[in-house]
């Protein structure tokens, strides 16, 4: 047999038979929707700080993979600034006017193609002898007696020259400074 379920009574009967609770339950009420809007307020806050969080998340790893692509030649070209190196001596080599080697039309070709593509990926030169010494672009290697008064502190000679990649130092120069 199936028990039959009591009737529960509804607020407004109840409010029929004892006013006070009327007032009790009113009182509850403003105290629940307080609490919901405070709870709410605080969903909101959490939801505008994670939504802000993954925004900057969002921009830290575009950035990282723009820096990314920018240097991802850095090592290449690191490995090719000692062939660049030896090219310049064979050219001061063969610019001097004394020295019996010759610096022929094809090695000439040869050389201003590499350095125009490695321009073109983002290599530059960095041009150091006259000017002062920054140990933030430039290493010492030694310090001579400077020529003038106006040259002390400054750049006398380049022995290895520096090099950035899109703005980026990846050699220092090596300079003989005057003191």
């Amino acid at each position: 047999m199936r028990k039959k379920k009591k009737k529960e009574p509804t607020k407004e009967e109840l409010n029929m038979e004892n006013p006070e609770t009327e007032v009790q339950d009113n009182a509850q009420d403003t105290s629940e929707t307080s609490d919901k809007d405070q709870e709410i307020q605080e969903l909101k806050d959490k939801y505008l700080r994670l939504y802000a969080e993954f925004d900057n998340y969002k921009k830290r790893t575009v950035k990282e993979k723009m820096d990314l692509m920018l240097t991802a030649a850095q090592d290449t070209m690191s490995a090719l600034l000692p062939v660049l190196d030896d090219f310049d001596r064979a050219k001061k080599n063969a610019d001097d006017e004394s020295s019996p080697e010759e610096f022929t039309e094809g090695v000439s070709m040869i050389y201003n193609k590499i350095y125009n593509v490695l321009k073109q990926k983002g290599l530059q030169p960095m041009d150091s002898t006259g000017e002062v010494f920054d140990p933030e672009l430039h290493e010492a290697i030694t310090e001579i007696p400077a020529p003038s008064d106006d040259m002390k502190g400054k750049i006398i000679d380049t022995v290895e020259r520096g090099y950035r990649l899109n703005e980026r130092i990846i050699r220092h120069a090596k300079v003989v400074v005057g003191k």
